[in-house]
C-alpha cells in the first residue's frame, strides 16, 4: 500500500482573513494546515511536539512578532517562509540573514504555494 504522507504548514498571522485564504490555498495542493494568530503561539506549538514542513510567519504581530521568533530557527527542521505586506529589501535581507528561507509579499498567490510546495518536495 502506498500512502503518501501529506505536507503540513503552520500558518502564523493575527488577520484571520490572511490565514482563512492562506489555508484555501495551500488546502488546494492536499497540505494539511494549523493556524494560529502569534509567534508565541507557534513557539508554544514547537515546544509542545508539532512538527511542521512548512512554517508561514507573519512579520507583524503584537505578541511575539516575526523577528522575535527568527531565533528559534536553530530549533526547527521546516521550511520558513515570512510574509508582510511591506516591501522594503533591506527587511528581506535582514530576514535571510537571520535564517529564514524564503520572504514574500502577502497575501500569497497560487503561484508562490506551487513554488513553495515544489522546494518542500525538492523538485525546484
Amino acid at each position: 500500500m502506498n500512502v503518501e504522507k501529506k505536507l503540513t504548514t503552520l500558518i502564523v498571522d493575527d488577520n484571520i482573513v490572511v490565514r482563512m485564504v492562506h489555508r484555501a490555498l495551500l488546502r488546494k495542493f492536499g497540505m494539511e494546515t494549523q493556524e494560529v494568530k502569534n509567534g508565541q503561539e507557534a513557539v508554544l506549538a514547537h515546544h509542545n511536539g508539532a512538527c511542521f514542513d512548512l512554517i508561514m510567519m507573519n512579520l507583524d504581530m503584537l505578541v511575539m512578532n516575526g523577528r522575535q521568533v527568527c531565533f528559534y530557527k536553530s530549533h526547527v527542521d521546516s521550511l520558513i517562509v515570512r510574509m508582510t505586506s511591506r516591501e522594503k529589501e533591506e527587511e528581506e535581507k535582514s530576514f535571510l540573514d537571520a535564517g529564514i528561507d524564503y520572504y514574500y509579499p502577502k497575501p500569497l498567490t497560487i503561484d508562490v504555494v506551487r513554488d513553495l510546495v515544489e522546494k518542500i518536495n525538492g523538485n525546484a
